[in-house]
């Protein structure tokens, strides 16, 4: 194709293009992976989980002829997101983990559908924070126990700890999402957590 080095997918026949005028609800919505797309994230998930009917259009080596897009938007909301920055041969794989995303968001997929709150990047309280460790039975494994708070019954405690430990992961493991946070997001506790993470907390500079 002009300008590319590698073969791009070609545009399919009128007969092959997704149909469905948006005058016609409810209509689909095409979700196209490329690199050069916006970040995927949980928010999309969220907001693909709610949408009545999602098309995903599959490129491979250069990606899809661009005309297909445009084409596509006189007839649908069209979404090019991408998984990270970096290069897949085709789309299938990015498909396959976006509709594990949406999938398990859907209405009778979880036992329990309140457990996603505590997700990382959950909308809320977890949105722009990592979820932190997570321990299942026995309370002891190879001498590593539970921490006792989590066995203590005692909810506000537990929340606290939740809060404290997603907290100290997020510093450590993505700062740069705690950037996303407004003064008035974190309380006292949270900024002496942060502050003991060695993470710049009212202006301060980054701890040694």
């Amino acid at each position: 194709p002009p300008g590319t080095p590698s073969p791009s997918g070609t545009p399919p026949p009128a007969s092959a293009t997704p149909e469905g005028p948006s005058t016609t609800p409810p209509g689909p919505r095409l979700i196209i992976p490329t690199p050069s797309g916006r970040p995927f994230t949980q928010a999309h998930a969220v907001r693909y989980a709610a949408e009545p009917w999602l098309v995903f259009a599959c490129g491979r080596y250069e990606g899809i002829d661009s005309r297909v897009a445009e084409e596509a938007r006189t007839r649908m909301p069209v979404d090019e997101v991408s998984l990270g920055d970096f290069v897949l041969a085709g789309g299938e794989v990015a498909v396959l983990v976006m509709i594990e995303a949406i999938g398990r968001l859907l209405p009778g997929v979880l036992g329990n559908a309140d457990s996603v709150a505590d997700d990382s990047f959950a909308p809320g309280a977890m949105e722009s924070l990592l979820e932190g460790p997570v321990y299942t039975k026995p309370p002891v494994w190879r001498d590593r126990p539970v921490p006792e708070v989590l066995l203590s019954g005692h909810h506000g405690a537990i929340a606290r700890w939740r809060r404290d430990e997603a907290l100290r992961r997020t510093a450590r493991h993505r700062p740069e999402l705690l950037g996303r946070f407004a003064p008035e997001d974190l309380d006292r506790r949270d900024r002496d957590v942060l502050r003991e993470a060695g993470f710049p907390v009212d202006g301060e500079g980054m701890a040694d």
